[in-house]
């Protein structure tokens, strides 16, 4: 039953039991073929090692290595791009190109490090991969980077972020070939 999952039925992939509402794909990820991207998992695997200190100056490390935003997407109506959600000015861009996403943020690095790191991480396991990989994070992914550090505040915008991204997996998916 699909249960108005088209998204899922387009790519073939069921979950095993009938969920309510959005296909959760973190419980996807464990038992059907929509792994954890390698890159998120590494990630996760480092961040339960360390302690919170650890944790924070990884963050800054991460926050240095968000790519600047091209200056052909600076110049486009930033409405369908911004994440209200969040606190702080985030505007996501999408590319596609041969059926691989490349992400882009236009976010203040030094004003919003956090952001800036979780973006980092999240591009660096998902850019110039096709759809499915971005479609497999899984929506708890904020909560597992974030576990210990004492930003609770800063959960909705930054979930709202890891869903805007797979929004837009979902829609290049659906114009891809079958």
């Amino acid at each position: 039953r699909a249960g108005g999952h088209d998204d899922a039925v387009h790519r073939g992939k069921m979950s095993a039991r009938p969920t309510p509402g959005p296909i959760t794909f973190a419980a996807m990820s464990e038992t059907t073929a929509a792994p954890l991207p390698p890159g998120i998992e590494q990630v996760l695997r480092r961040f339960r090692a360390m302690g919170r200190e650890e944790k924070m100056g990884a963050l800054v490390s991460y926050a240095k290595r968000l790519e600047p935003l091209p200056e052909r997407l600076a110049s486009l109506d930033r409405a369908a791009f911004t994440v209200p959600e969040c606190q702080t000015r985030v505007d996501l861009f999408p590319e596609v190109s041969d059926g691989r996403l490349h992400f882009w943020a236009d976010v203040n690095v030094r004003q919003s490090p956090t952001i800036a790191a979780v973006l980092a991480i999240l591009f660096s396991a998902v850019n110039d991969q096709p759809p499915a990989t971005t479609l497999a994070l899984p929506d708890d992914i904020v909560r597992q980077l974030m576990t210990d550090i004492g930003l609770a505040g800063r959960e909705v915008g930054l979930n709202a972020m890891v869903q805007r991204l797979k929004r837009h997996a979902r829609q290049a998916a659906d114009v891809q070939p079958a």
